[in-house]
């Protein structure tokens, strides 16, 4: 009994001792947890960790931006526009100059800001007319003599015929070729043929370009049919040619259909010419209108595919291998066969004659009634008809004619039809 209750008063003891060691541990513990500063900081830490994650960088940015832009002044960069001309003068040094405005600072209040970035107004990019037009004459020069040192020496006159007649897309034709000769750098004369009589239409537009012009009026009227107009073009043809007879002009004659292009190498290449020269043409055959179909859709449907071919069809003389002529390349009308226009305004593909005109070039001498050192292969104008296919019915022996453009293999003209409807009116004014 003595033993038992011995053993029970040392446990107490003993569970007495082990709480009391461990009771401070516990206070800690939870005084620890339990702090107001503790709390508070896990808080600020996690709001500056949000607000860190949310704004990222652009935060520190904005204040970078705020702190140190407020004492900085933005420089200006002003020029003033051309200057107005106060009089029409081909002299450089009498045009009035005008010294732009440079690197002046305004205050910070005048500053331009667009949203929270300023912006720096950079000087006028382009220069004073004047200097543009001296650089222009001084590349002028330079050309220039480039022609006289490298090009040809004692370049000839080109005399240029153009059938046309007043219709919707006369303008459009007309202005083309215009321009085009506008750029030649040789001395030009232009014989516009106009059927059914000379206009002031056609007057004005001519009149434009600045160079030597001759405007033959022609009595009869365009037909509207491409076979006669084809007909038809040719005596207008045959007329200007007989205006370069009757006045005896000296020069290259060419042939520059108004609805044609040219390149600016053909007018080069034709100062080599010595009596009658070809080159090659491009021939762009195409469709009217949306009702037709496409000379590529109907060549691909009528025709067996010939890689050998080029894509564009080629008027011109065609050479063997020592650039001697031996033939003709013409325009093959076969896939078209019963699919061609007839008329101007049909929805279908227009086609070139066998041999175009445009792709002759002849010394105006051949012409000529009298002419020391004239060839005995060319016929008597007086002599030729009306109804000629081509300018080749002008020699009486087509093989002296000269291949141009690498012996044919350069194109240097594309010929194109593009007319509107035949009961289209000329648009007024």
């Amino acid at each position: 009994m003595k033993l038992s209750m011995l053993q029970q008063s040392y446990m107490n003891r003993r569970s007495a001792s082990f709480r009391a060691s461990s009771a401070p541990l516990d206070s800690s513990t939870d005084s620890t947890i339990k702090s107001p500063a503790a709390i508070f900081w896990v808080l600020l830490h996690g709001l500056c960790c949000l607000i860190s994650l949310v704004l990222g960088f652009r935060f520190s940015r904005l204040v970078f931006f705020f702190i140190f832009s407020t004492s900085t002044t933005t420089t200006l960069y002003m020029t003033t526009p051309f200057p107005p001309l106060a009089k029409t003068s081909t002299n450089i040094n009498d045009l009035p100059l005008e010294i732009p405005v440079i690197n002046r600072t305004l205050s910070s209040s005048s500053r331009v800001v667009v949203g929270r970035h300023g912006i720096r107004i950079r000087p006028w990019p382009h220069p004073r007319p004047s200097e543009v037009m001296k650089a222009h004459q001084i590349i002028e020069s330079v050309q220039r003599e480039q022609r006289i040192q490298s090009g040809v020496k004692s370049p000839m006159t080109v005399i240029v015929v153009t059938p046309t007649y007043v219709r919707t897309f006369q303008t459009l034709h007309l202005t083309g070729v215009m321009h085009s000769l506008m750029l030649v750098p040789y001395q030009v004369v232009w014989i516009v043929v106009e059927a059914g009589g000379a206009t002031n239409e056609t007057a004005s537009i001519i009149s434009k370009s600045g160079i030597k012009t001759l405007h033959i009026g022609f009595a009869q009227k365009m037909p509207n049919s491409w076979e006669g107009r084809h007909r038809l073009e040719t005596k207008m043809r045959l007329r200007a040619l007989r205006a370069v007879r009757e006045k005896m002009m000296d020069g290259i004659v060419m042939f520059a259909d108004d609805s044609n292009m040219h390149s600016m190498e053909l007018f080069d290449e034709i100062q080599n010419v010595k009596w009658f020269g070809a080159v090659s043409v491009g021939i762009l055959a195409h469709s009217g209108g949306g009702g037709g179909e496409s000379s590529s859709a109907v060549a691909e449907k009528d025709v067996e595919p010939n890689l050998s071919n080029p894509a564009m069809p080629v008027q011109g003389p065609a050479c063997n291998a020592s650039n001697k002529l031996v033939g003709w390349h013409t325009f093959n009308t076969l896939p078209y066969e019963g699919k061609s226009a007839v008329y101007i305004d049909d929805r279908a593909t227009v086609l070139p004659r066998n041999l175009e005109w445009a792709g002759f070039v002849l010394n105006s001498r051949l012409v000529w009634k009298e002419a020391r050192d004239k060839p005995e292969w060319v016929k008597d104008f007086d002599l030729v008809a009306e109804n000629i296919e081509s300018p080749l019915a002008l020699l009486k022996d087509p093989s002296m004619v000269e291949p141009l453009g690498s012996c044919g293999r350069q194109v240097l003209l594309w010929w194109l039809r593009v007319e509107a409807r035949a009961d289209s009116k000329f648009p007024p004014g």
